[in-house]
């Protein structure tokens, strides 16, 4: 990307888009230029190819996506399926139409096998059957991992992907329903702190494992992977899998999460696990030694992190999604 000078964020009002809209337009010399709804309904092909031929970056960013936590997933699985497919397609088909040098797609670690062994290496994509509760938006980001390594096997397309562990931090969506585990837990935590309740519930038993990535350090590891020389990409990937995984490396049990998120916002009554309700899948952990070896690493601290993330929800609580 070091020639490129003009790039693309597809989905830049999101947490994630946001964040790597923050992270670029920090670099001296870089053109940034962000596309959300409603200005264009990424789900549209005909406008989504009539507006990338138009802008002609050098570079697109797609963080546009359909997202949500394991309840959304679970009961709206035709929307998770069939809006991020068409987003995906759209996207990637309209960057080839219109030239663009480099395509950076982001996907999420939901895309490996529910019992996968652990730490999850990018290898064992596609060698055995999805966490059921969000299959429908693991499916489409395999098929958007999929088209990006068919144009660069049959079109020599630069067109990378990275695999982002579970996500946090500003601009987080904080909806009872929709929200992923930590805006979930911290909103509620911080309902039950203020009303002064003697016990919060939380889903599941507790047990399972997981991994958690600010999303200013996946922001970090977007602008690293697009610096990162196409002859270095090549050698630290393989045909087949032209993504790497981006995460810390370390993961803690839900139950503990819930303490540390407790202990943020300030609630000191009981937590209490319904194992009534799914956990999904037992443990996720990935393997972040392909990242490591082109030289990069997460840098924020999970407790830093959470704290960082209370205080933006502090700020915006007319505003936050809710």
């Amino acid at each position: 990307m070091t020639a490129a000078r003009n790039i693309l964020v597809a989905g830049s009002r999101g947490m994630v888009g946001s964040a790597v809209m923050r992270r670029l337009q920090a670099v001296e010399g870089l053109a940034v230029q962000g596309l959300a709804r409603p200005e264009l309904d990424f789900r549209d092909r005909v406008h989504v190819f009539s507006t990338l031929a138009s802008l002609r970056p050098d570079v697109l960013i797609i963080a546009a996506a359909k997202v949500g936590g394991i309840e959304a997933n679970r009961s709206q699985p035709v929307r998770f399926l069939s809006d991020n497919l068409q987003i995906e397609l759209n996207l990637i088909d309209a960057a080839h139409a219109a030239g663009v040098q480099q395509v950076l797609f982001l996907g999420s670690s939901c895309i490996y096998p529910k019992f996968a062994e652990q730490p999850i290496e990018e290898r064992s994509l596609l060698t055995g059957a999805l966490e059921v509760t969000n299959e429908a938006y693991a499916i489409a980001k395999i098929a958007g991992i999929r088209l990006c390594e068919a144009y660069e096997s049959e079109f020599g397309r630069d067109y990378r992907s990275l695999m982002p562990t579970n996500l946090y931090g500003p601009g987080d969506n904080f909806d009872p329903v929709n929200s992923h585990v930590i805006p979930g837990m911290m909103r509620r935590f911080h309902e039950a702190a203020k009303l002064g309740a003697d016990q919060v519930s939380v889903w599941g038993t507790g047990t399972p494992k997981r991994e958690f990535l600010h999303v200013d350090d996946l922001a970090d590891a977007v602008l690293f992977v697009l610096n990162c020389p196409r002859a270095t990409w090549l050698s630290h990937t393989a045909p087949r899998q032209r993504f790497v995984n981006v995460g810390v490396g370390n993961d803690l049990a839900i139950a503990e999460l819930a303490a540390l998120i407790a202990k943020t916002v300030g609630f000191r009554g009981e937590i209490v696990f319904d194992p009534t309700k799914p956990d999904g899948t037992p443990r996720k952990l990935l393997d972040v030694s392909r990242m490591a070896a082109m030289g990069w690493q997460a840098r924020t601290p999970l407790a830093d992190g959470l704290a960082e993330a209370y205080r933006w929800y502090l700020d915006h609580l007319d505003t936050a999604r809710q």
